[in-house]
């Protein structure tokens, strides 16, 4: 007779795999209910924590399409496409800002004598792939041309030089470098206006046109002042010098304070962008750069109120303003 043992090393497991693989079931089953709690538990935060992250994306995302498709629909109300209706504009002699065409379209026979006329005016013509005009229209029907209105005519710059000098013997003219913001370009047009300025100069590149952002910022004023586009701003700069006008340009790094310049002849205020501003070449092409003293801990000034500083300072010099 065999004596029956409970040892595991026995070889009677071998004889029973049934009892075997119920006893694998059920440790297998005890270690998914022991740990079933901390498991989901971990499973929520973690769902959690995706959602939260893909909810944030999605409204993320969501506001920037919503800004840039608010920016294009409002940016539209400017814009006039296609080849007829630009033709139109160009043939009454409209206020024009910009205009983007590809090659095909300015070689035409239609096109090629008004738009050379128009860009000796100082409207700025960009030849462009057609994928660029689609961008700009939003995928309209622009047949290869489109056209950015101007809310305001421009004059040539010796029209300006002769209508200044007809009107006073010591003139103010603004000129911009650099400022792409319209709300500072409208704001400057208001103030000039406003302390009696005679003209704005603009470059055809690197500033904001005469759009209807400008328009509504300068408050009436683009109506009551002429503004010239020019090609080239520092060749303006030495035309503006030959006419007997002085140059002057700002700057936060010069060492001349603007209350101790005393001039008093016609003058050119040039005022720079922001972030950059007057350009090297331009300093160089000013009489004199001047400085808006600050008391503050603040750098530096906007360029709006820094132009409109700077024009009631230089003005005290020969107008009694009240």
């Amino acid at each position: 007779m065999k004596r029956r043992t409970n040892n595991k090393y026995s070889n009677e497991v071998a004889d029973y795999p049934e009892k075997d693989q119920s006893i694998k079931r059920n440790r297998k089953w005890s270690d998914q209910k022991n740990n079933k709690p901390y498991k989901n538990k971990q499973q929520k935060l973690s769902n959690y924590g995706n959602s939260y992250q893909r909810n944030d994306k999605n409204n993320s995302t969501s506001n920037r399409a919503r800004g840039q498709f608010q920016t294009r629909e409002n940016n539209l109300d400017d814009l006039i496409w296609g080849k007829h209706s630009v033709l139109s504009v160009l043939e009454t002699k409209s206020p024009v800002n910009r205009i983007w065409c590809t090659s095909e379209v300015r070689s035409s026979e239609k096109f090629f004598l008004l738009l050379k006329e128009i860009k000796n005016k100082g409207v700025l013509v960009e030849e462009v792939p057609w994928s660029r005009i689609s961008q700009i229209t939003l995928g309209a029907v622009h047949q290869g041309i489109a056209l950015q209105k101007s809310y305001s005519k421009t004059v040539k710059l010796q029209d300006l030089i002769s209508y200044c000098k007809s009107k006073s013997s010591h003139p103010t003219l603004i000129c911009l470098d650099g400022i792409t913001d319209p709300h500072n370009v409208g704001a400057i047009v208001r103030s000039a206006e406003a302390l009696g300025c005679k003209g704005i100069i603009l470059p055809q590149r690197r500033s904001a046109g005469l759009t209807g952002t400008v328009a509504k910022v300068a408050a009436g004023a683009l109506e009551n002042i002429k503004i010239s586009r020019v090609v080239n701003l520092n060749r303006s700069l030495l035309e503006l010098k030959e006419e007997g006008f002085l140059v002057v340009g700002l700057s936060a790094e010069s060492n001349v304070n603007i209350t101790d310049f005393k001039e008093k002849v016609p003058l050119v205020i040039v005022i720079g962008s922001e972030n950059k501003g007057l350009s090297l070449l331009t300093q160089k092409n000013c009489d004199y750069v001047l400085k808006i003293p600050l008391i503050g801990k603040t750098p530096s000034l906007n360029a709006s109120v820094a132009a409109a500083i700077s024009i009631f300072q230089l003005s005290k010099n020969f107008t009694s303003i009240s």
